[in-house]
């Protein structure tokens, strides 16, 4: 997946986990998508991890990779929160 895909996927992902995730974030568009990048690499790689033993930089692909995205963005949402003092 290249850098312009990702970058959706990550303006997706952590606009969407931002509305799933209860309370007031803060932060803007660049904000939204990095942590929404970071989500996406975050938690493709883990779930990679787990499936093929490998450790790899990439993103699922499709609906499961969306998912994956926005799940593995709102943790970092929560982390981002915790270092910033904004939980």
């Amino acid at each position: 997946m290249n850098i312009i895909a990702w970058a959706i996927l990550g303006i997706v992902a952590g606009g969407i986990a931002k509305l799933l995730y209860p309370g007031d974030q803060g932060g803007g568009i660049v904000n939204t998508m990095l942590l929404g990048v970071v989500g996406a690499f975050l938690g493709g790689s883990v779930v990679t991890l787990l499936v093929t033993g490998t450790i790899a930089l990439n993103t699922l692909p499709g609906v499961p990779g969306l998912v994956v995205a926005i799940l593995s963005a709102m943790v970092a949402i929560f982390l981002w929160g915790l270092v910033t003092h904004s939980v």
